[in-house]
């Protein structure tokens, strides 16, 4: 996507606009709330999202996000902000923001936003994944897997399929059940529940009645890890 980033913390700018061009998107960045209205009604301005910091000199973000919407610039906003009571929340959704992020943030988190918000465009297609033995289409919801056997197809849905997304993702990595409840779940979920065991049971399972053995390790104390060859491959 093409973004606008609004934000005068540089140090923080410098870090959002560098991981966001990691993932491949193209990142315009201004430090002043009227320098980003004069970039988002420009004759030539294409941006898909819009990335805003609350307290901004020239225009606040929610300033700039009402003018926006007056306009009929109807790209995605996401608010950043160190305010994080319930009324600013109001407040910033209310001006017309499509999410929120409390400062201070993990990237990661922000990178869930920005992905969570990709989805919503009408032309959007998420990408085909594929690891070593691995390939799933998230469009689809199909995962097959290759073996010297031939080709297994299985078709997932719901959480099996944003668990398998999210592995797929970050292969070989130790993800955290608390990483992946914050990430899959609504925030509200009981913080000691057992729902991301559960979920990952039923994948095994799915996987299982295919006659796959599961890639997803269980570490200890740890959380998840998702292996990017099939049992007893090198």
């Amino acid at each position: 996507m093409r973004i606008l980033l609004v934000e005068d913390e540089q140090e923080l700018a410098g870090a959002v606009q560098t991981v966001l061009q990691h993932q491949g998107h193209v990142v315009d960045h201004c430090s002043d709330g009227l320098e980003g209205w004069t970039l988002l009604s420009g004759e030539l301005a294409s941006y898909e999202l819009a990335i805003m910091d609350w307290m901004l000199p020239g225009l606040s973000g929610p300033e700039l996000c009402r003018r926006a919407r007056a306009a009929g610039l109807d790209l995605p906003v996401l608010l950043l902000t160190a305010r994080a009571e319930t009324a600013d929340r109001v407040e910033g959704l209310d001006a017309g923001a499509d999410d929120y992020l409390s400062k201070p943030f993990a990237m990661e988190e922000l990178l869930a936003r920005v992905r969570a918000l990709q989805r919503r465009q009408p032309r959007y297609r998420e990408p085909v994944l594929e690891v070593g033995p691995y390939r799933f289409d998230p469009q689809s919801g199909q995962l097959q897997v290759s073996s010297s056997d031939g080709v297994v197809t299985i078709p997932l849905a719901g959480k099996e399929l944003q668990l398998m997304a999210y592995f797929l993702e970050h292969p070989g990595q130790i993800i955290p059940g608390s990483r992946l409840r914050n990430q899959l779940w609504d925030l509200h979920q009981d913080p000691v529940s057992n729902v991301v065991a559960a979920q990952v049971r039923l994948l095994r399972r799915k996987l299982a009645g295919h006659g796959l053995d599961s890639p997803i390790e269980t570490v200890p104390s740890r959380g998840y890890r998702f292996h990017a060859q099939l049992p007893g491959e090198p």
